[in-house]
């Protein structure tokens, strides 16, 4: 049985539309490539003037916060609900920073996106069909709206809790509320507290759209050895710390904002920075790091993007020079057919490849 392909006979379909198609001769190779280096060289250089200009200072902390004694033992440490977490450090200002000045922690070795602790909606119907028996970590909707308070089922173990032998719903549920960073920081300079503002730092539109403003958190980390804390008042949508965490890091290093330092730190000033060292991140072999930072009109201290707009701009140079000394020292007419590797090499075995499909093809065609 035949088929019947009817095809359409537009223009479009049989490729005729009108087209550019440049021929590439050496002057708009060379043309295309010094354009191309005088636009990324340019960027580079302002890149890396503006990561140079942002004033950075990044101090872990994770083992100078742990006492001597407990040096060979720091889970033994972290574990103890005796043990005093606080911790204080002095950090020297190296150059002036201009406020806002924004407070970051770093996690190194935390993998956030691990399958445990992250949940794709329109990937997680297969996931489940594949691994029955696979914890999610989160509800969204329960997040969303206090009418889906009971949506748990994607958050065990952290779902429930139990009143009189009745199940109720855990505000926010899901593991990866449940490994919210508490760590706290407070800043001093002459013994004047600095006020660290953290209002604003979490993305609009998750505060607007994705934390409902109904919905208050409920029995969250109840009994948890130096757990975090949510103000049960205060309602899902303008608790930032939570809605900073809650939105998930690809890498196993990663940053995330505390707070904005709103006034100027002068250079050599030390300030004093009281760390409530509460994380852990002993059990798995993290790392903590508390940073200041200013920022620049590419974001935060980054050389990496200079130096790839520099690396690429000055190998497209390098180019234009390699094309105008080849088209200067053996230059060839554009479209001679003796260039052609078969009229080169008229014996090789591309060239008696070439003849016999060519045969092959005059013999068919007088069968025909």
């Amino acid at each position: 049985m035949s088929l019947l392909v009817v095809t359409s006979n537009s223009r479009f379909t049989q490729q005729e539309l009108p087209a550019c198609k440049p021929i590439l001769t050496p002057g708009w190779v060379i043309t295309a490539f010094i354009f191309i280096g005088i636009i990324f060289i340019p960027i580079g250089l302002a890149s890396l003037f503006a990561s140079e200009n942002v004033v950075e200072i990044a101090d872990r902390y994770d083992e100078d916060c742990v006492p001597s004694i407990y040096a060979s033992d720091m889970l033994a440490y972290i574990r103890s609900s005796q043990t005093n977490k606080s911790c204080t450090k002095s950090l020297t200002v190296p150059k002036k920073m201009k406020n806002p000045i924004y407070v970051y922690y770093q996690l190194d070795n935390f993998y956030q996106n691990h399958r445990r602790l992250w949940e794709e909606v329109e990937f997680s119907l297969l996931l489940v069909s594949v691994f029955p028996d696979m914890s999610k970590s989160r509800s969204d909707k329960q997040l969303r709206s206090k009418a889906n308070e009971f949506e748990t089922k994607d958050c065990s173990p952290e779902a429930t809790f139990l009143v009189s032998n009745k199940e109720m719903p855990i505000v926010p549920c899901g593991l990866i509320a449940w490994s919210m960073f508490n760590d706290t920081y407070g800043f001093s300079l002459n013994d004047k507290a600095i006020q660290v503002n953290k209002k604003g730092i979490a993305w609009k539109s998750d505060r607007e759209y994705k934390f409902g403003s109904d919905v208050y958190p409920k029995k969250f980390q109840s009994g948890v050895i130096g757990g975090a804390k949510l103000d049960e008042n205060i309602p899902l949508s303008q608790q930032e710390d939570l809605i900073v965490w809650m939105r998930t890091a690809a890498l196993p290093k990663f940053r995330k904002l505390y707070g904005k330092i709103e006034v100027d730190l002068e250079a050599n000033e030390k300030i004093t920075v009281v760390i409530q060292n509460n994380y852990n991140t002993y059990s798995f072999g993290g790392k903590k790091t508390l940073i200041l930072s200013t920022t620049s009109w590419i974001g935060g201290k980054n050389d990496f993007l200079g130096i790839a707009y520099l690396t690429f701009g000055g190998l497209c140079l390098f180019m234009v020079i390699s094309f105008i000394f080849l088209y200067v020292v053996r230059p060839r007419p554009l479209g001679d057919p003796s260039y052609l590797s078969w009229n080169r090499n008229p014996d090789g075995l591309f060239a008696q490849l070439r003849c016999r499909f060519l045969s092959d093809i005059l013999c068919a065609m007088e069968e025909f």
